[in-house]
């Protein structure tokens, strides 16, 4: 299973091979936390959070 990840100032760069796809969501209020539902296939697998500075509205 390769796995590389490289972070620098100017990009971000993941490279997996067992990538299935990528998910976009928007957090929502839960509670006195926040949540991103994903699809119930993902239960177990390794999930990468991105925050991001701009702001979805």
């Amino acid at each position: 299973m390769a796995r590389y990840i490289e972070l620098k100032k100017t990009e971000l760069v993941l490279k997996d091979n067992e990538i299935d796809g990528f998910l976009e969501r928007v957090v929502t209020p839960f509670g006195t936390s926040a949540k991103a539902d994903v699809p119930k296939k993902y239960i177990g697998r390794r999930v990468y959070v991105i925050i991001t500075k701009s702001v979805v509205e």
